[in-house]
């Protein structure tokens, strides 16, 4: 692998309500999934963290979620597949408003919280995301887990899938990402942090909690925005992938 992206959550503000620090972390990443105003966000942070994101010519993808700005998307929903198909559309389509207006489009999709765990192993609602997708635009790539169920329905519909790897989680023995609610699911360690960032994009491995070495192939690392110091860790992060030779680039144009 020649080059690898760095994905970062943006824009999850909510009216006087902001999280994280957008105009920092968009100096730094390349690609900014930006909320669709279902799990965070709202029109107003919409349009400034697109012509944000647009004037730093970082590439935008929906982060499209649950309907649940009070869990803030991270409490699993059990939707009717239509009725999820049709949020998820809609969100994708709010969020190419305001790309268009600054200039930009919406380059990928990727599933926020609750909703991008369920569908790493429930075949229904991958499939509702797949079936969003290739509704609004079959060619719009879908960021997620390698190797999981959103990613094989993704493959077999035809729509292309670039793998992520999360530097600031921890990993079970089947390659899925702990439960947030268990200890060790959030590294806070910025040294074990940038480690791993650079061991998924070179050797394409991470090691679990349990000590063990699992394949992760990616071409995208994320950096969350609402970890603390997330503006210095993602700095470092992107020196240090830079340093192994990698070219730090999304893999969506801007």
């Amino acid at each position: 692998m020649s080059s690898v992206d760095l994905n970062a959550d943006l824009g999850e503000g909510f009216g006087r309500w902001t999280l994280g620090d957008d105009d920092a972390l968009l100096g730094i990443v390349t690609s900014a999934n930006v909320a669709c105003g279902f799990h965070a966000g709202d029109p107003s942070t919409m349009y400034r963290t697109c012509g944000a994101a647009v004037e730093r010519s970082v590439a935008i993808g929906a982060q499209v979620g649950y309907r649940d700005l009070a869990g803030f998307g991270r409490r699993r929903i059990d939707y009717d597949l239509g009725e999820l198909r049709d949020d998820l559309l809609y969100q994708i389509g709010a969020l190419e408003a305001f790309c268009r207006v600054a200039g930009g489009r919406v380059g990928y999709v990727k599933p926020h919280g609750a909703l991008y765990n369920t569908a790493a192993v429930e075949e229904g609602q991958a499939g509702a995301i797949v079936a969003a997708v290739r509704a609004y635009d079959a060619a719009l790539p879908v960021l997620c887990q390698p190797g999981s169920v959103l990613a094989r329905v993704a493959i077999e519909a035809g729509v292309t899938v670039v793998g992520e790897g999360f530097a600031d989680r921890g990993y079970r023995a089947d390659g899925t990402l702990m439960p947030r609610s268990l200890p060790g699911a959030v590294l806070h360690d910025p040294d074990e942090v940038v480690a791993r960032a650079v061991r998924m994009a070179v050797e394409q491995v991470v090691e679990t909690a349990d000590g063990e070495l699992v394949p992760t192939p990616v071409a995208s690392i994320c950096v969350h925005g609402d970890t603390p110091g997330a503006v210095g860790l993602a700095s470092r992060v992107r020196a240090e992938l830079a340093g192994t030779g990698l070219t730090v680039e999304s893999f969506s144009r801007p």
